[in-house]
């Protein structure tokens, strides 16, 4: 982190992160000049590690990552012209922290938010299809334009004003830490994702490009075509018509766990209430004539 006048903060959400933590820090080293830590009560050694690369840590208790941010928003004590969103699991590249210091200092006063390609890195494994890469994502953007919309899961930075730019270099997922550990987790994010997919939100006015685009096939298509089915065909059309066949082994893992598991998964959980109810083929004859 440089001692020079604040210009770009970065938030990181974290809670028992001591693995990922060293590495997310490490590479804000080049771009930002603040760093804020919201933590949600760890017990392992995050908070040491983030004092002592020198971010500063603020505790509140965590309710999902969309409140969590914008209550980060509202409470950090930044005067930074520029806000940076990282996950504790994600690296910014060389390349990246220069394109984003370049497109802060010469940008159009008309762009107040920067959009970041994102690669995912699973077991190793530097993902390139099955619709992995580019990912872009609103991750940085001018103080007091973006807030985080009010989702439980898939949430994104949402810009009130402007326009939006794409910078160079990669915003690197890592993952799994632990691959038993990130199953359970996902158990958890479909819990939460099934609350927004009964809510039938729709994709905000304010998102651009893939964010929007994404959103709409989402609720308009994927959520009318018939639960389970479904998910079976978005794995075969990310895992054979968008080539995450070519990204191997660990690559099959991944598309199968995130594309078909996953969201059976979720199919199972929204319908698991209708699936308990007795059918009237099921009752006794009696209980059916009533």
């Amino acid at each position: 982190m440089t001692t020079d006048q604040p210009g770009i903060a970065a938030i990181i959400l974290t809670k028992n992160e001591e693995q990922d933590l060293p590495g997310c820090l490490e590479s804000l080293r080049l771009v930002a000049d603040e760093v804020y830590v919201i933590d949600s009560g760890s017990t392992d050694r995050t908070l040491e590690i983030a004092a002592a690369a020198g971010a500063t840590v603020l505790f509140h208790k965590f309710e999902n990552h969309a409140r969590q941010m914008n209550w980060a928003l509202g409470n950090v004590p930044s005067n930074a012209a520029w806000m940076i969103r990282l996950d504790a699991d994600e690296r910014i590249s060389p390349e990246l922290a220069r394109s984003i210091r370049t497109a802060v200092d010469r940008c159009d006063a008309q762009v107040n938010g920067l959009l970041m390609p994102r690669r995912t890195v699973f077991l190793g494994k530097r993902l390139r299809f099955g619709g992995t890469y580019p990912v872009w994502l609103l991750r940085a953007w001018r103080s007091g334009t973006a807030s985080c919309e009010d989702r439980w899961m898939d949430e994104h930075m949402v810009l009130s004003s402007g326009q939006t730019a794409k910078v160079e270099g990669e915003l690197l997922h890592i993952i799994p830490k632990d691959l038993a550990e990130w199953s359970r987790k996902h158990v958890w994010y479909a819990e939460r994702e099934c609350i927004d997919a009964r809510s039938n939100g729709t994709a905000s006015e304010n998102f651009g490009g893939q964010a929007k685009w994404k959103r709409t096939a989402k609720n308009g298509v994927f959520y009318r075509l018939p639960p389970v089915w479904r998910a079976f065909g978005y794995w075969v059309f990310r895992y054979i018509f968008m080539l995450g066949i070519l990204d191997g082994g660990r690559g099959f893992v991944y598309h199968f766990l995130q594309a078909a598991w996953y969201r059976v998964l979720v199919d199972c959980m929204l319908c698991q209430d209708d699936w308990r109810r007795p059918s009237a083929a099921t009752q006794s004859p009696q209980k059916a004539a009533e």
